[in-house]
């Protein structure tokens, strides 16, 4: 197995797109194990720290939407990325307010897959040398990917860290949905603006009534200046 770029978990309980996902995932340089039942892979989520999860909502025993609920609580911030044939959009939003980082629907590209589970990590590595952002009581460190408000340790998952210092290093200005789309989970046309707009509740959710974060009717959204 080539763990070179790190260990992907996937719970999947239709074997010939575990295979796929396996094959694809392998051929781009990633340690991939495989779980068929929601327990199990649970039990391996925590036993094995993979770098990313790739969960089936469908799973028999515990569903994806359980198991990322249980990692949450867990205080487990592990990269989830959703695969699932629903495609409602109570289902999406569910998710994303769960924790999930990304969500793809069936059937989809297994380029694409690894598209994203490199995007995550790349986000996640990629910022070694930048220097911390304050803006009032937040304080937000790329090199160690953690979050203060006020002195207490904010826990955000990967995408929504990615999602707040998108908006602090440009504080005042305006991003649309569009952009922050692009900008941060690298496409254009990714379930809606919805998708943004559940990630920016969540942030405000976390930070707190002083959440240095703008809304912009009709546009977009924006950091506070300091």
């Amino acid at each position: 197995m080539n763990a070179d770029r790190g260990l992907v978990l996937i719970a999947e309980d239709e074997p010939a797109i575990a295979d796929v996902e396996r094959l694809y995932l392998t051929q781009a340089g990633y340690g991939v194990h495989v779980e068929r039942d929601g327990g199990q892979a649970l039990a391996q989520i925590r036993r094995l720290r993979p770098a990313v999860v790739i969960l089936d909502v469908g799973l028999p025993g515990l569903d994806g939407i359980d198991i990322c609920r249980r990692m949450r609580a867990e205080d487990d911030w592990t990269p989830v990325i959703f695969v699932t044939a629903r495609d409602d959009e109570i289902d999406r939003v569910l998710g994303l307010e769960l924790g999930a980082d990304d969500y793809v629907t069936k059937p989809f590209s297994p380029r694409e897959l690894v598209a994203r589970v490199a995007g995550i990590l790349r986000r996640a590595r990629g910022e070694a040398t930048a220097s911390a952002i304050e803006l009032g009581a937040l304080r937000l460190d790329p090199v160690t990917r953690r979050v203060q408000m006020a002195g207490d340790d904010v826990h955000l998952t990967a995408t929504e860290f990615d999602l707040l210092a998108a908006l602090l290093r440009r504080p005042g200005q305006v991003f649309s949905r569009e952009q922050l789309l692009s900008t941060v989970w690298g496409t254009a046309d990714y379930g809606g603006s919805r998708t943004v707009d559940v990630h920016v509740a969540q942030l405000r959710s976390k930070l707190g009534p002083h959440a240095p974060i703008r809304t912009h009717r009709g546009v977009g959204y924006s950091a506070a200046t300091p």
